[in-house]
């Protein structure tokens, strides 16, 4: 056999070898390379459901949300109004009906049916010429400024139509003018002079400081009203309240009516 390789000629033999090491690095280099994954083979990357990219909310925290009612009332409203006002009691003898009014308050509710209720209202009470007759004065006026803090009771009845009621303590303050008198100090007092607060022992002032009226009352108001929505936050009322005041034996009663709007 050893014969038979040593008889192929040596230019054969030559190329064979040559051959075989061409032919064996293409293959070694081939087994190095790392198959590179197709595009197709690449996992698909999944996008959110949502654009915005924020995660739904638990189930626990959207049944919560739920749970919650919408308030059907207003924490904070308020209310101004004007109209004309009607006296009563001792203060009719001397101040007219029809005074003007003016009115403005604030409420914190509750709930749709109670709140608490503060107002300012001034009262304008013109004199009747009877009662400058009494004073011997050629004019004057008076006016009542009231400060009212009371609960309030809503009654809704439709989603347009309401009514409440409203009651609680007063303070006053009347106070009041004359142009001038022709009464003299220390002359005996009639009712008038007793109204007004310039009496002192039942005869008239000495010092002549009796042409104006100051007094401070405490007392108590009560009244209801009806209000109409005529806007989704806006809405009219119309008011009657009775309003008394008292210190010391004088006294101030008056029946303001009120006409205004709240939000």
């Amino acid at each position: 056999m050893i014969g038979k390789i040593a008889a192929v000629p040596g230019c054969k033999l030559a190329g064979i070898l040559l051959l075989t090491a061409l032919a064996c690095p293409a293959v070694a280099q081939d087994s190095q390379v790392p198959a590179q994954p197709t595009p197709a083979q690449q996992p698909a990357v999944k996008q959110p459901d949502n654009q915005s990219g924020s995660q739904e909310a638990p189930p626990e925290e959207t049944e919560t949300r739920r749970r919650v009612k919408p308030r059907d009332y207003k924490t904070w409203s308020f209310n101004v109004g004007g109209g004309a006002s009607l006296t009563n009691g001792t203060t009719k003898s001397f101040a007219r009906s029809g005074g003007g009014i003016a009115a403005v308050g604030v409420a914190r509710n509750h709930n749709k049916y109670l709140g608490l209720r503060a107002d300012v209202q001034f009262d304008n009470l013109p004199l009747h010429n009877s009662a400058l007759g009494m004073a011997q004065a050629t004019g004057g006026n008076a006016h009542a400024y009231s400060l009212s803090i009371d609960p309030v009771f809503n009654i809704p009845v439709t989603k347009e139509w309401g009514g409440y009621f409203v009651g609680g303590a007063s303070y006053l303050h009347r106070s009041g003018k004359l142009d001038s008198s022709f009464a003299q100090p220390g002359i005996g007092c009639n009712s008038f002079w007793v109204w007004w607060g310039a009496c002192y022992a039942g005869s008239l002032r000495q010092d002549g400081k009796f042409l104006t009226s100051s007094q401070d009352e405490f007392g108590e108001n009560f009244g209801a009203g009806i209000t109409r929505k005529i806007r989704p936050n806006l809405e009219v009322y119309a008011e009657f309240r009775y309003v008394h005041g008292t210190r010391h034996g004088i006294t101030t009663d008056f029946r303001p009516i009120t006409l205004g709007l709240r939000w």
